[in-house]
């Protein structure tokens, strides 16, 4: 019998936590609920969980500064993360975005459709070990079966929801994707999402890249491509193809 996923979640509000730790225990899921941010971080490097799902708004120390410490940890880096808040301005989606979550739901929220985004992840993940592919590009490898992109002999970490990007840039290089068909590969159909996502993943993806880094073309009112060759330029008919 599979072991059953371990999910922590960082949250305050009692009955928000109540309700969420029933829905995931329904769904096949082990949850375990840490109510402040210190303690919540502690568990994260306790535990190890499969994935943590994150407010923003906690006692002792903030959902963000909460994210920061966990994506900048080589041994944390990689366990998906969702952040669940109150805080729907545009900075404070970006933001969690920019910090490394995986995704961002907005308070009040559906506890099924926080299900299916974990759900949704749980199978990238999966599929993403299941896959044994080495992409090239430049000085870059992208190891799909061991999840690690590098420079030369340096790794340089991306949150999965950028790995997933990249990987399906890689699988059409040379086809312009729409934002639709890349957050195909960050959502699933019964998610709400929204475009700048994708435009926000793939600026936190050319910084980590470098300056240099000049592979992947913004196709003007479509999407993204993969360049074949440094020597490329998408050309205008090219802008108009969405494949």
């Amino acid at each position: 019998m599979a072991q059953r996923k371990r999910i922590l979640l960082i949250e305050d509000e009692a009955d928000i936590a109540s309700m969420i730790k029933l829905q995931a225990e329904l769904s096949g899921y082990k949850l375990h609920v840490e109510v402040d941010g210190i303690n919540g971080l502690r568990a994260v490097e306790r535990e190890k969980p499969d994935l943590v799902i994150l407010d923003i708004m906690l006692p002792g120390q903030n959902g963000f500064d909460v994210c920061r410490k966990i994506k900048s940890n080589p041994e944390l880096r990689g366990i998906p993360l969702i952040i669940l808040s109150a805080k729907n301005d545009e900075i404070d989606v970006l933001l969690g975005l920019e910090l490394g979550a995986d995704d961002y739901i907005e308070k009040p929220f559906s506890p099924k459709v926080l299900m299916s985004r974990i759900k949704a992840i749980f199978r990238r993940k999966r599929d993403t070990e299941k896959t044994a592919k080495v992409f090239s590009f430049g000085e870059f490898t992208l190891e799909v079966d061991r999840y690690l992109l590098r420079k030369n002999d340096k790794v340089i970490p991306i949150t999965l929801s950028e790995f997933g990007i990249l990987k399906r840039l890689l699988q059409n290089r040379g086809k312009v994707l729409t934002r639709n068909q890349l957050l195909d590969d960050i959502h699933n159909d019964d998610s709400f999402i929204v475009d700048r996502n994708i435009d926000v993943h793939i600026a936190s993806l050319r910084r980590k890249l470098g300056p240099n880094f000049k592979w992947i073309d913004t196709v003007r009112g479509i999407g993204y491509r993969f360049k074949l060759d440094l020597s490329e330029e998408v050309s205008e008919a090219e802008e108009l193809v969405t494949s």
